[in-house]
């Protein structure tokens, strides 16, 4: 379990056909290493990872076929960043919103430009697995990291997030290219929400979207 704060930035290697190297870079590599054992997951980029071998200055991590196919970091050449961040201790501030590192699918940036107070950035060519939890003012990981969609439309076809500076800056986001393509996750608990909406047989009390809307919840 993650939080959406990105900790630092890392670039991948190639080790083999199933593992890859992550070196950080110098001024994170402290703060991510410090607390690290073999077994702990890391975000790399918003996919939870398996740490198998530290290193002086990053880590080793297995992916498998399934991880390369969802995700981009088959894609990544060793001279772009990849946001990391470590696992959640139970105990400190949640200051994002529950990631879980198993991202739902992709997304490319369309369009970015900079406002008074933050930079603007929409995405659009979403998978079908992650159209179903856009929502205005609904959370989502973007490369792993904790933002809120800013707008959307009713089909989850594209959405905007509006990024502050500090965040923009200490992430991948500032390197992102227009058509580039990001790792999305959607909000653990609208995964919840729809199971229980469109499973037969999961929803014994009757609750449907008039019901949630009607409570507050939609």
């Amino acid at each position: 379990m993650f939080t959406g704060l990105i900790q630092g930035l890392g670039y991948l290697q190639t080790v083999n056909d199933y593992q890859l190297r992550i070196a950080c870079e110098a001024d994170s590599a402290e703060l991510i290493l410090k607390d690290i054992e073999i077994g702990d997951s890391i975000a790399v980029d918003g996919a939870c990872l398996t740490v198998e071998t530290i290193l002086a200055q990053g880590f080793i991590v297995s992916v498998s076929p399934e991880t390369l196919a969802r995700t981009t970091l088959g894609k990544r050449s060793s001279t772009d960043p990849v946001n990391l961040e470590t696992s959640l201790r139970v105990g400190s501030k949640l200051g994002g919103h529950f990631v879980t590192g198993h991202v739902d699918g992709q997304g490319e940036l369309l369009s970015v430009s900079q406002s008074a107070t933050s930079w603007d950035l929409r995405f659009g060519q979403l998978s079908d697995g992650v159209k179903p939890f856009i929502l205005s003012k609904g959370s989502i990981a973007v490369n792993g990291i904790s933002l809120t969609i800013a707008d959307c439309d009713a089909t989850g076809d594209w959405f905007s997030v509006a990024v502050i500076p500090h965040t923009y800056a200490l992430t991948n986001l500032e390197k992102l290219s227009l058509g580039e393509a990001v790792n999305l996750e959607g909000d653990i608990l609208g995964k919840y929400v729809q199971r229980l909406l469109v499973m037969p047989g999961a929803n014994p009390q009757g609750v449907d979207a008039s019901f949630l809307v009607e409570h507050g919840y939609m």
